[in-house]
């Protein structure tokens, strides 16, 4: 009998909500029209995505021509990095941009993509915890700064930035402020202006929506040039025939997260204590990756010492159990996660991590089943594993 399917990737992607599919039916086979169309059939796709733009401003506590929506959080970071640098530079503004360590490759390649337009980069660090520091921030924001990219909480170790003061340090220096919040939606409660930000990203498919559509808000005032040019489309901002059902499935996901979201949290919080605890109980030689409390409720990135991640990734997936050792962005690369060096780990660590991020489908069984089947397989690798070998002879000796 095959085992049971665990599902702890949802920081890679999650399930279609059914309530979220229900609502986007009606925009592929009924009201399929294109919304720039002025006829009744192209009018009723337009109510469709004025009222998800309307939705989704209103969760953000944003308006609504402050909303644009795009492919994905990939676009959205692209857009808001690459429109606001070109257009801030065409206005004499400056060339300097300020983004951190740990930030998604969406955002690390956006900003060296840029360096060959003469743009200057400053990367500032984080501490062992994956934390970006206020003070180095306002240390680093010179006259010729015109964007500070910090993302809100890092997809691979789960650690929430101080956003909100970090967006604090660049109202007074009057420099622009951008977030992918990709991750954090559905994690917490966010309003654009508490967190003092001028741009945020996010994408349907990280919070039960579909995948292939995201947003990116974009404070009123806020210069910007588009990377995709045609049509009139998301006020010239984003040409292009616009994906009516996802986005009627992103509003109606962000809608049920925000509505379900102390409920949520609270569960899968505590299910990811007891998998942290249980794994630290159980198997010696094992770090935790980021903060202890300053994280995301469903992240649970631990190394383990003397074996490789994808060993551990492979007999997992023997039992039915779907993990990751990092980014889903980047599982061809061979190289160790630029997160976890950016730590201070040492890359033999780093290649020993496991990234399991819990949903609200987890139950407590299935918590208890991992907690029963990973320590025999941590076991069975560090019993070939030469590192292993080599730890136990030297604890011998001494």
């Amino acid at each position: 009998m095959a085992p049971e399917t665990i599902y702890l990737d949802h920081a890679a992607t999650t399930a279609t909500d059914p309530r979220v599919v229900e609502a986007m039916l009606p925009y592929f086979n009924t009201a399929y029209g294109n919304p720039s169309s002025i006829y009744r059939l192209g009018r009723a796709a337009l109510e469709g995505v004025d009222e998800a733009r309307e939705t989704v401003a209103n969760l953000l506590g944003a308006k609504r021509k402050e909303i644009v929506f795009t492919s994905g959080g990939s676009e959205a970071d692209n857009l808001a990095i690459k429109g606001v640098a070109f257009a801030q530079r065409d206005a004499g503004k400056g060339n300097h941009i300020i983004t951190s360590a740990i930030e998604h490759h969406a955002v690390l390649h956006a900003v060296e993509y840029l360096e060959h337009f003469g743009f200057e980069i400053t990367i500032l660090p984080v501490d062992s915890t994956g934390l970006v520091s206020v003070a180095d921030l306002r240390a680093a924001i010179r006259p010729t700064t015109v964007l500070v990219s910090i993302m809100a909480a890092n997809n691979e170790i789960g650690t929430i930035q101080p956003i909100a003061e970090l967006g604090a340090v660049c109202r007074e220096h009057d420099v622009l402020f951008h977030t992918d919040a990709v991750q954090l939606i559905g994690a917490q409660p966010i309003n654009v202006k508490e967190l003092n930000v001028d741009l945020l990203s996010l994408t349907a498919h990280k919070f039960y929506g579909p995948k292939g559509i995201g947003a990116l808000y974009m404070r009123r005032g806020v210069p910007m040039l588009p990377l995709i040019n045609g049509g009139s489309q998301e006020r010239r901002l984003r040409a292009g025939t616009e994906n009516v059902p996802g986005i009627v499935g992103l509003a109606k996901a962000l809608q049920l997260a925000v509505d379900e979201l102390p409920q949520s949290v609270s569960q899968i919080t505590s299910l990811r204590d007891r998998l942290i605890s249980g794994i630290e109980a159980t198997i010696p030689h094992v770090y935790l990756n980021g903060h202890r409390t300053q994280r995301l409720p469903n992240n649970v990135n631990i190394s383990f010492d003397f074996i490789e991640g994808e060993s551990m990734l492979l007999l997992l997936d023997q039992q039915g159990i779907y993990a990751s050792s990092g980014s889903a962005c980047t599982s061809g690369s061979l190289d160790p996660s630029h997160v976890l060096m950016a730590l201070g780990i040492s890359a033999e660590r780093a290649h020993g991590s496991l990234r399991m991020t819990l949903g609200r489908d987890n139950t407590a069984e299935q918590i208890e089943r991992v907690l029963e089947l990973l320590p025999p397989i941590v076991e069975r690798l560090r019993a070939v594993s030469p590192m292993y070998r080599h730890f136990l002879a030297e604890q011998t000796v001494y």
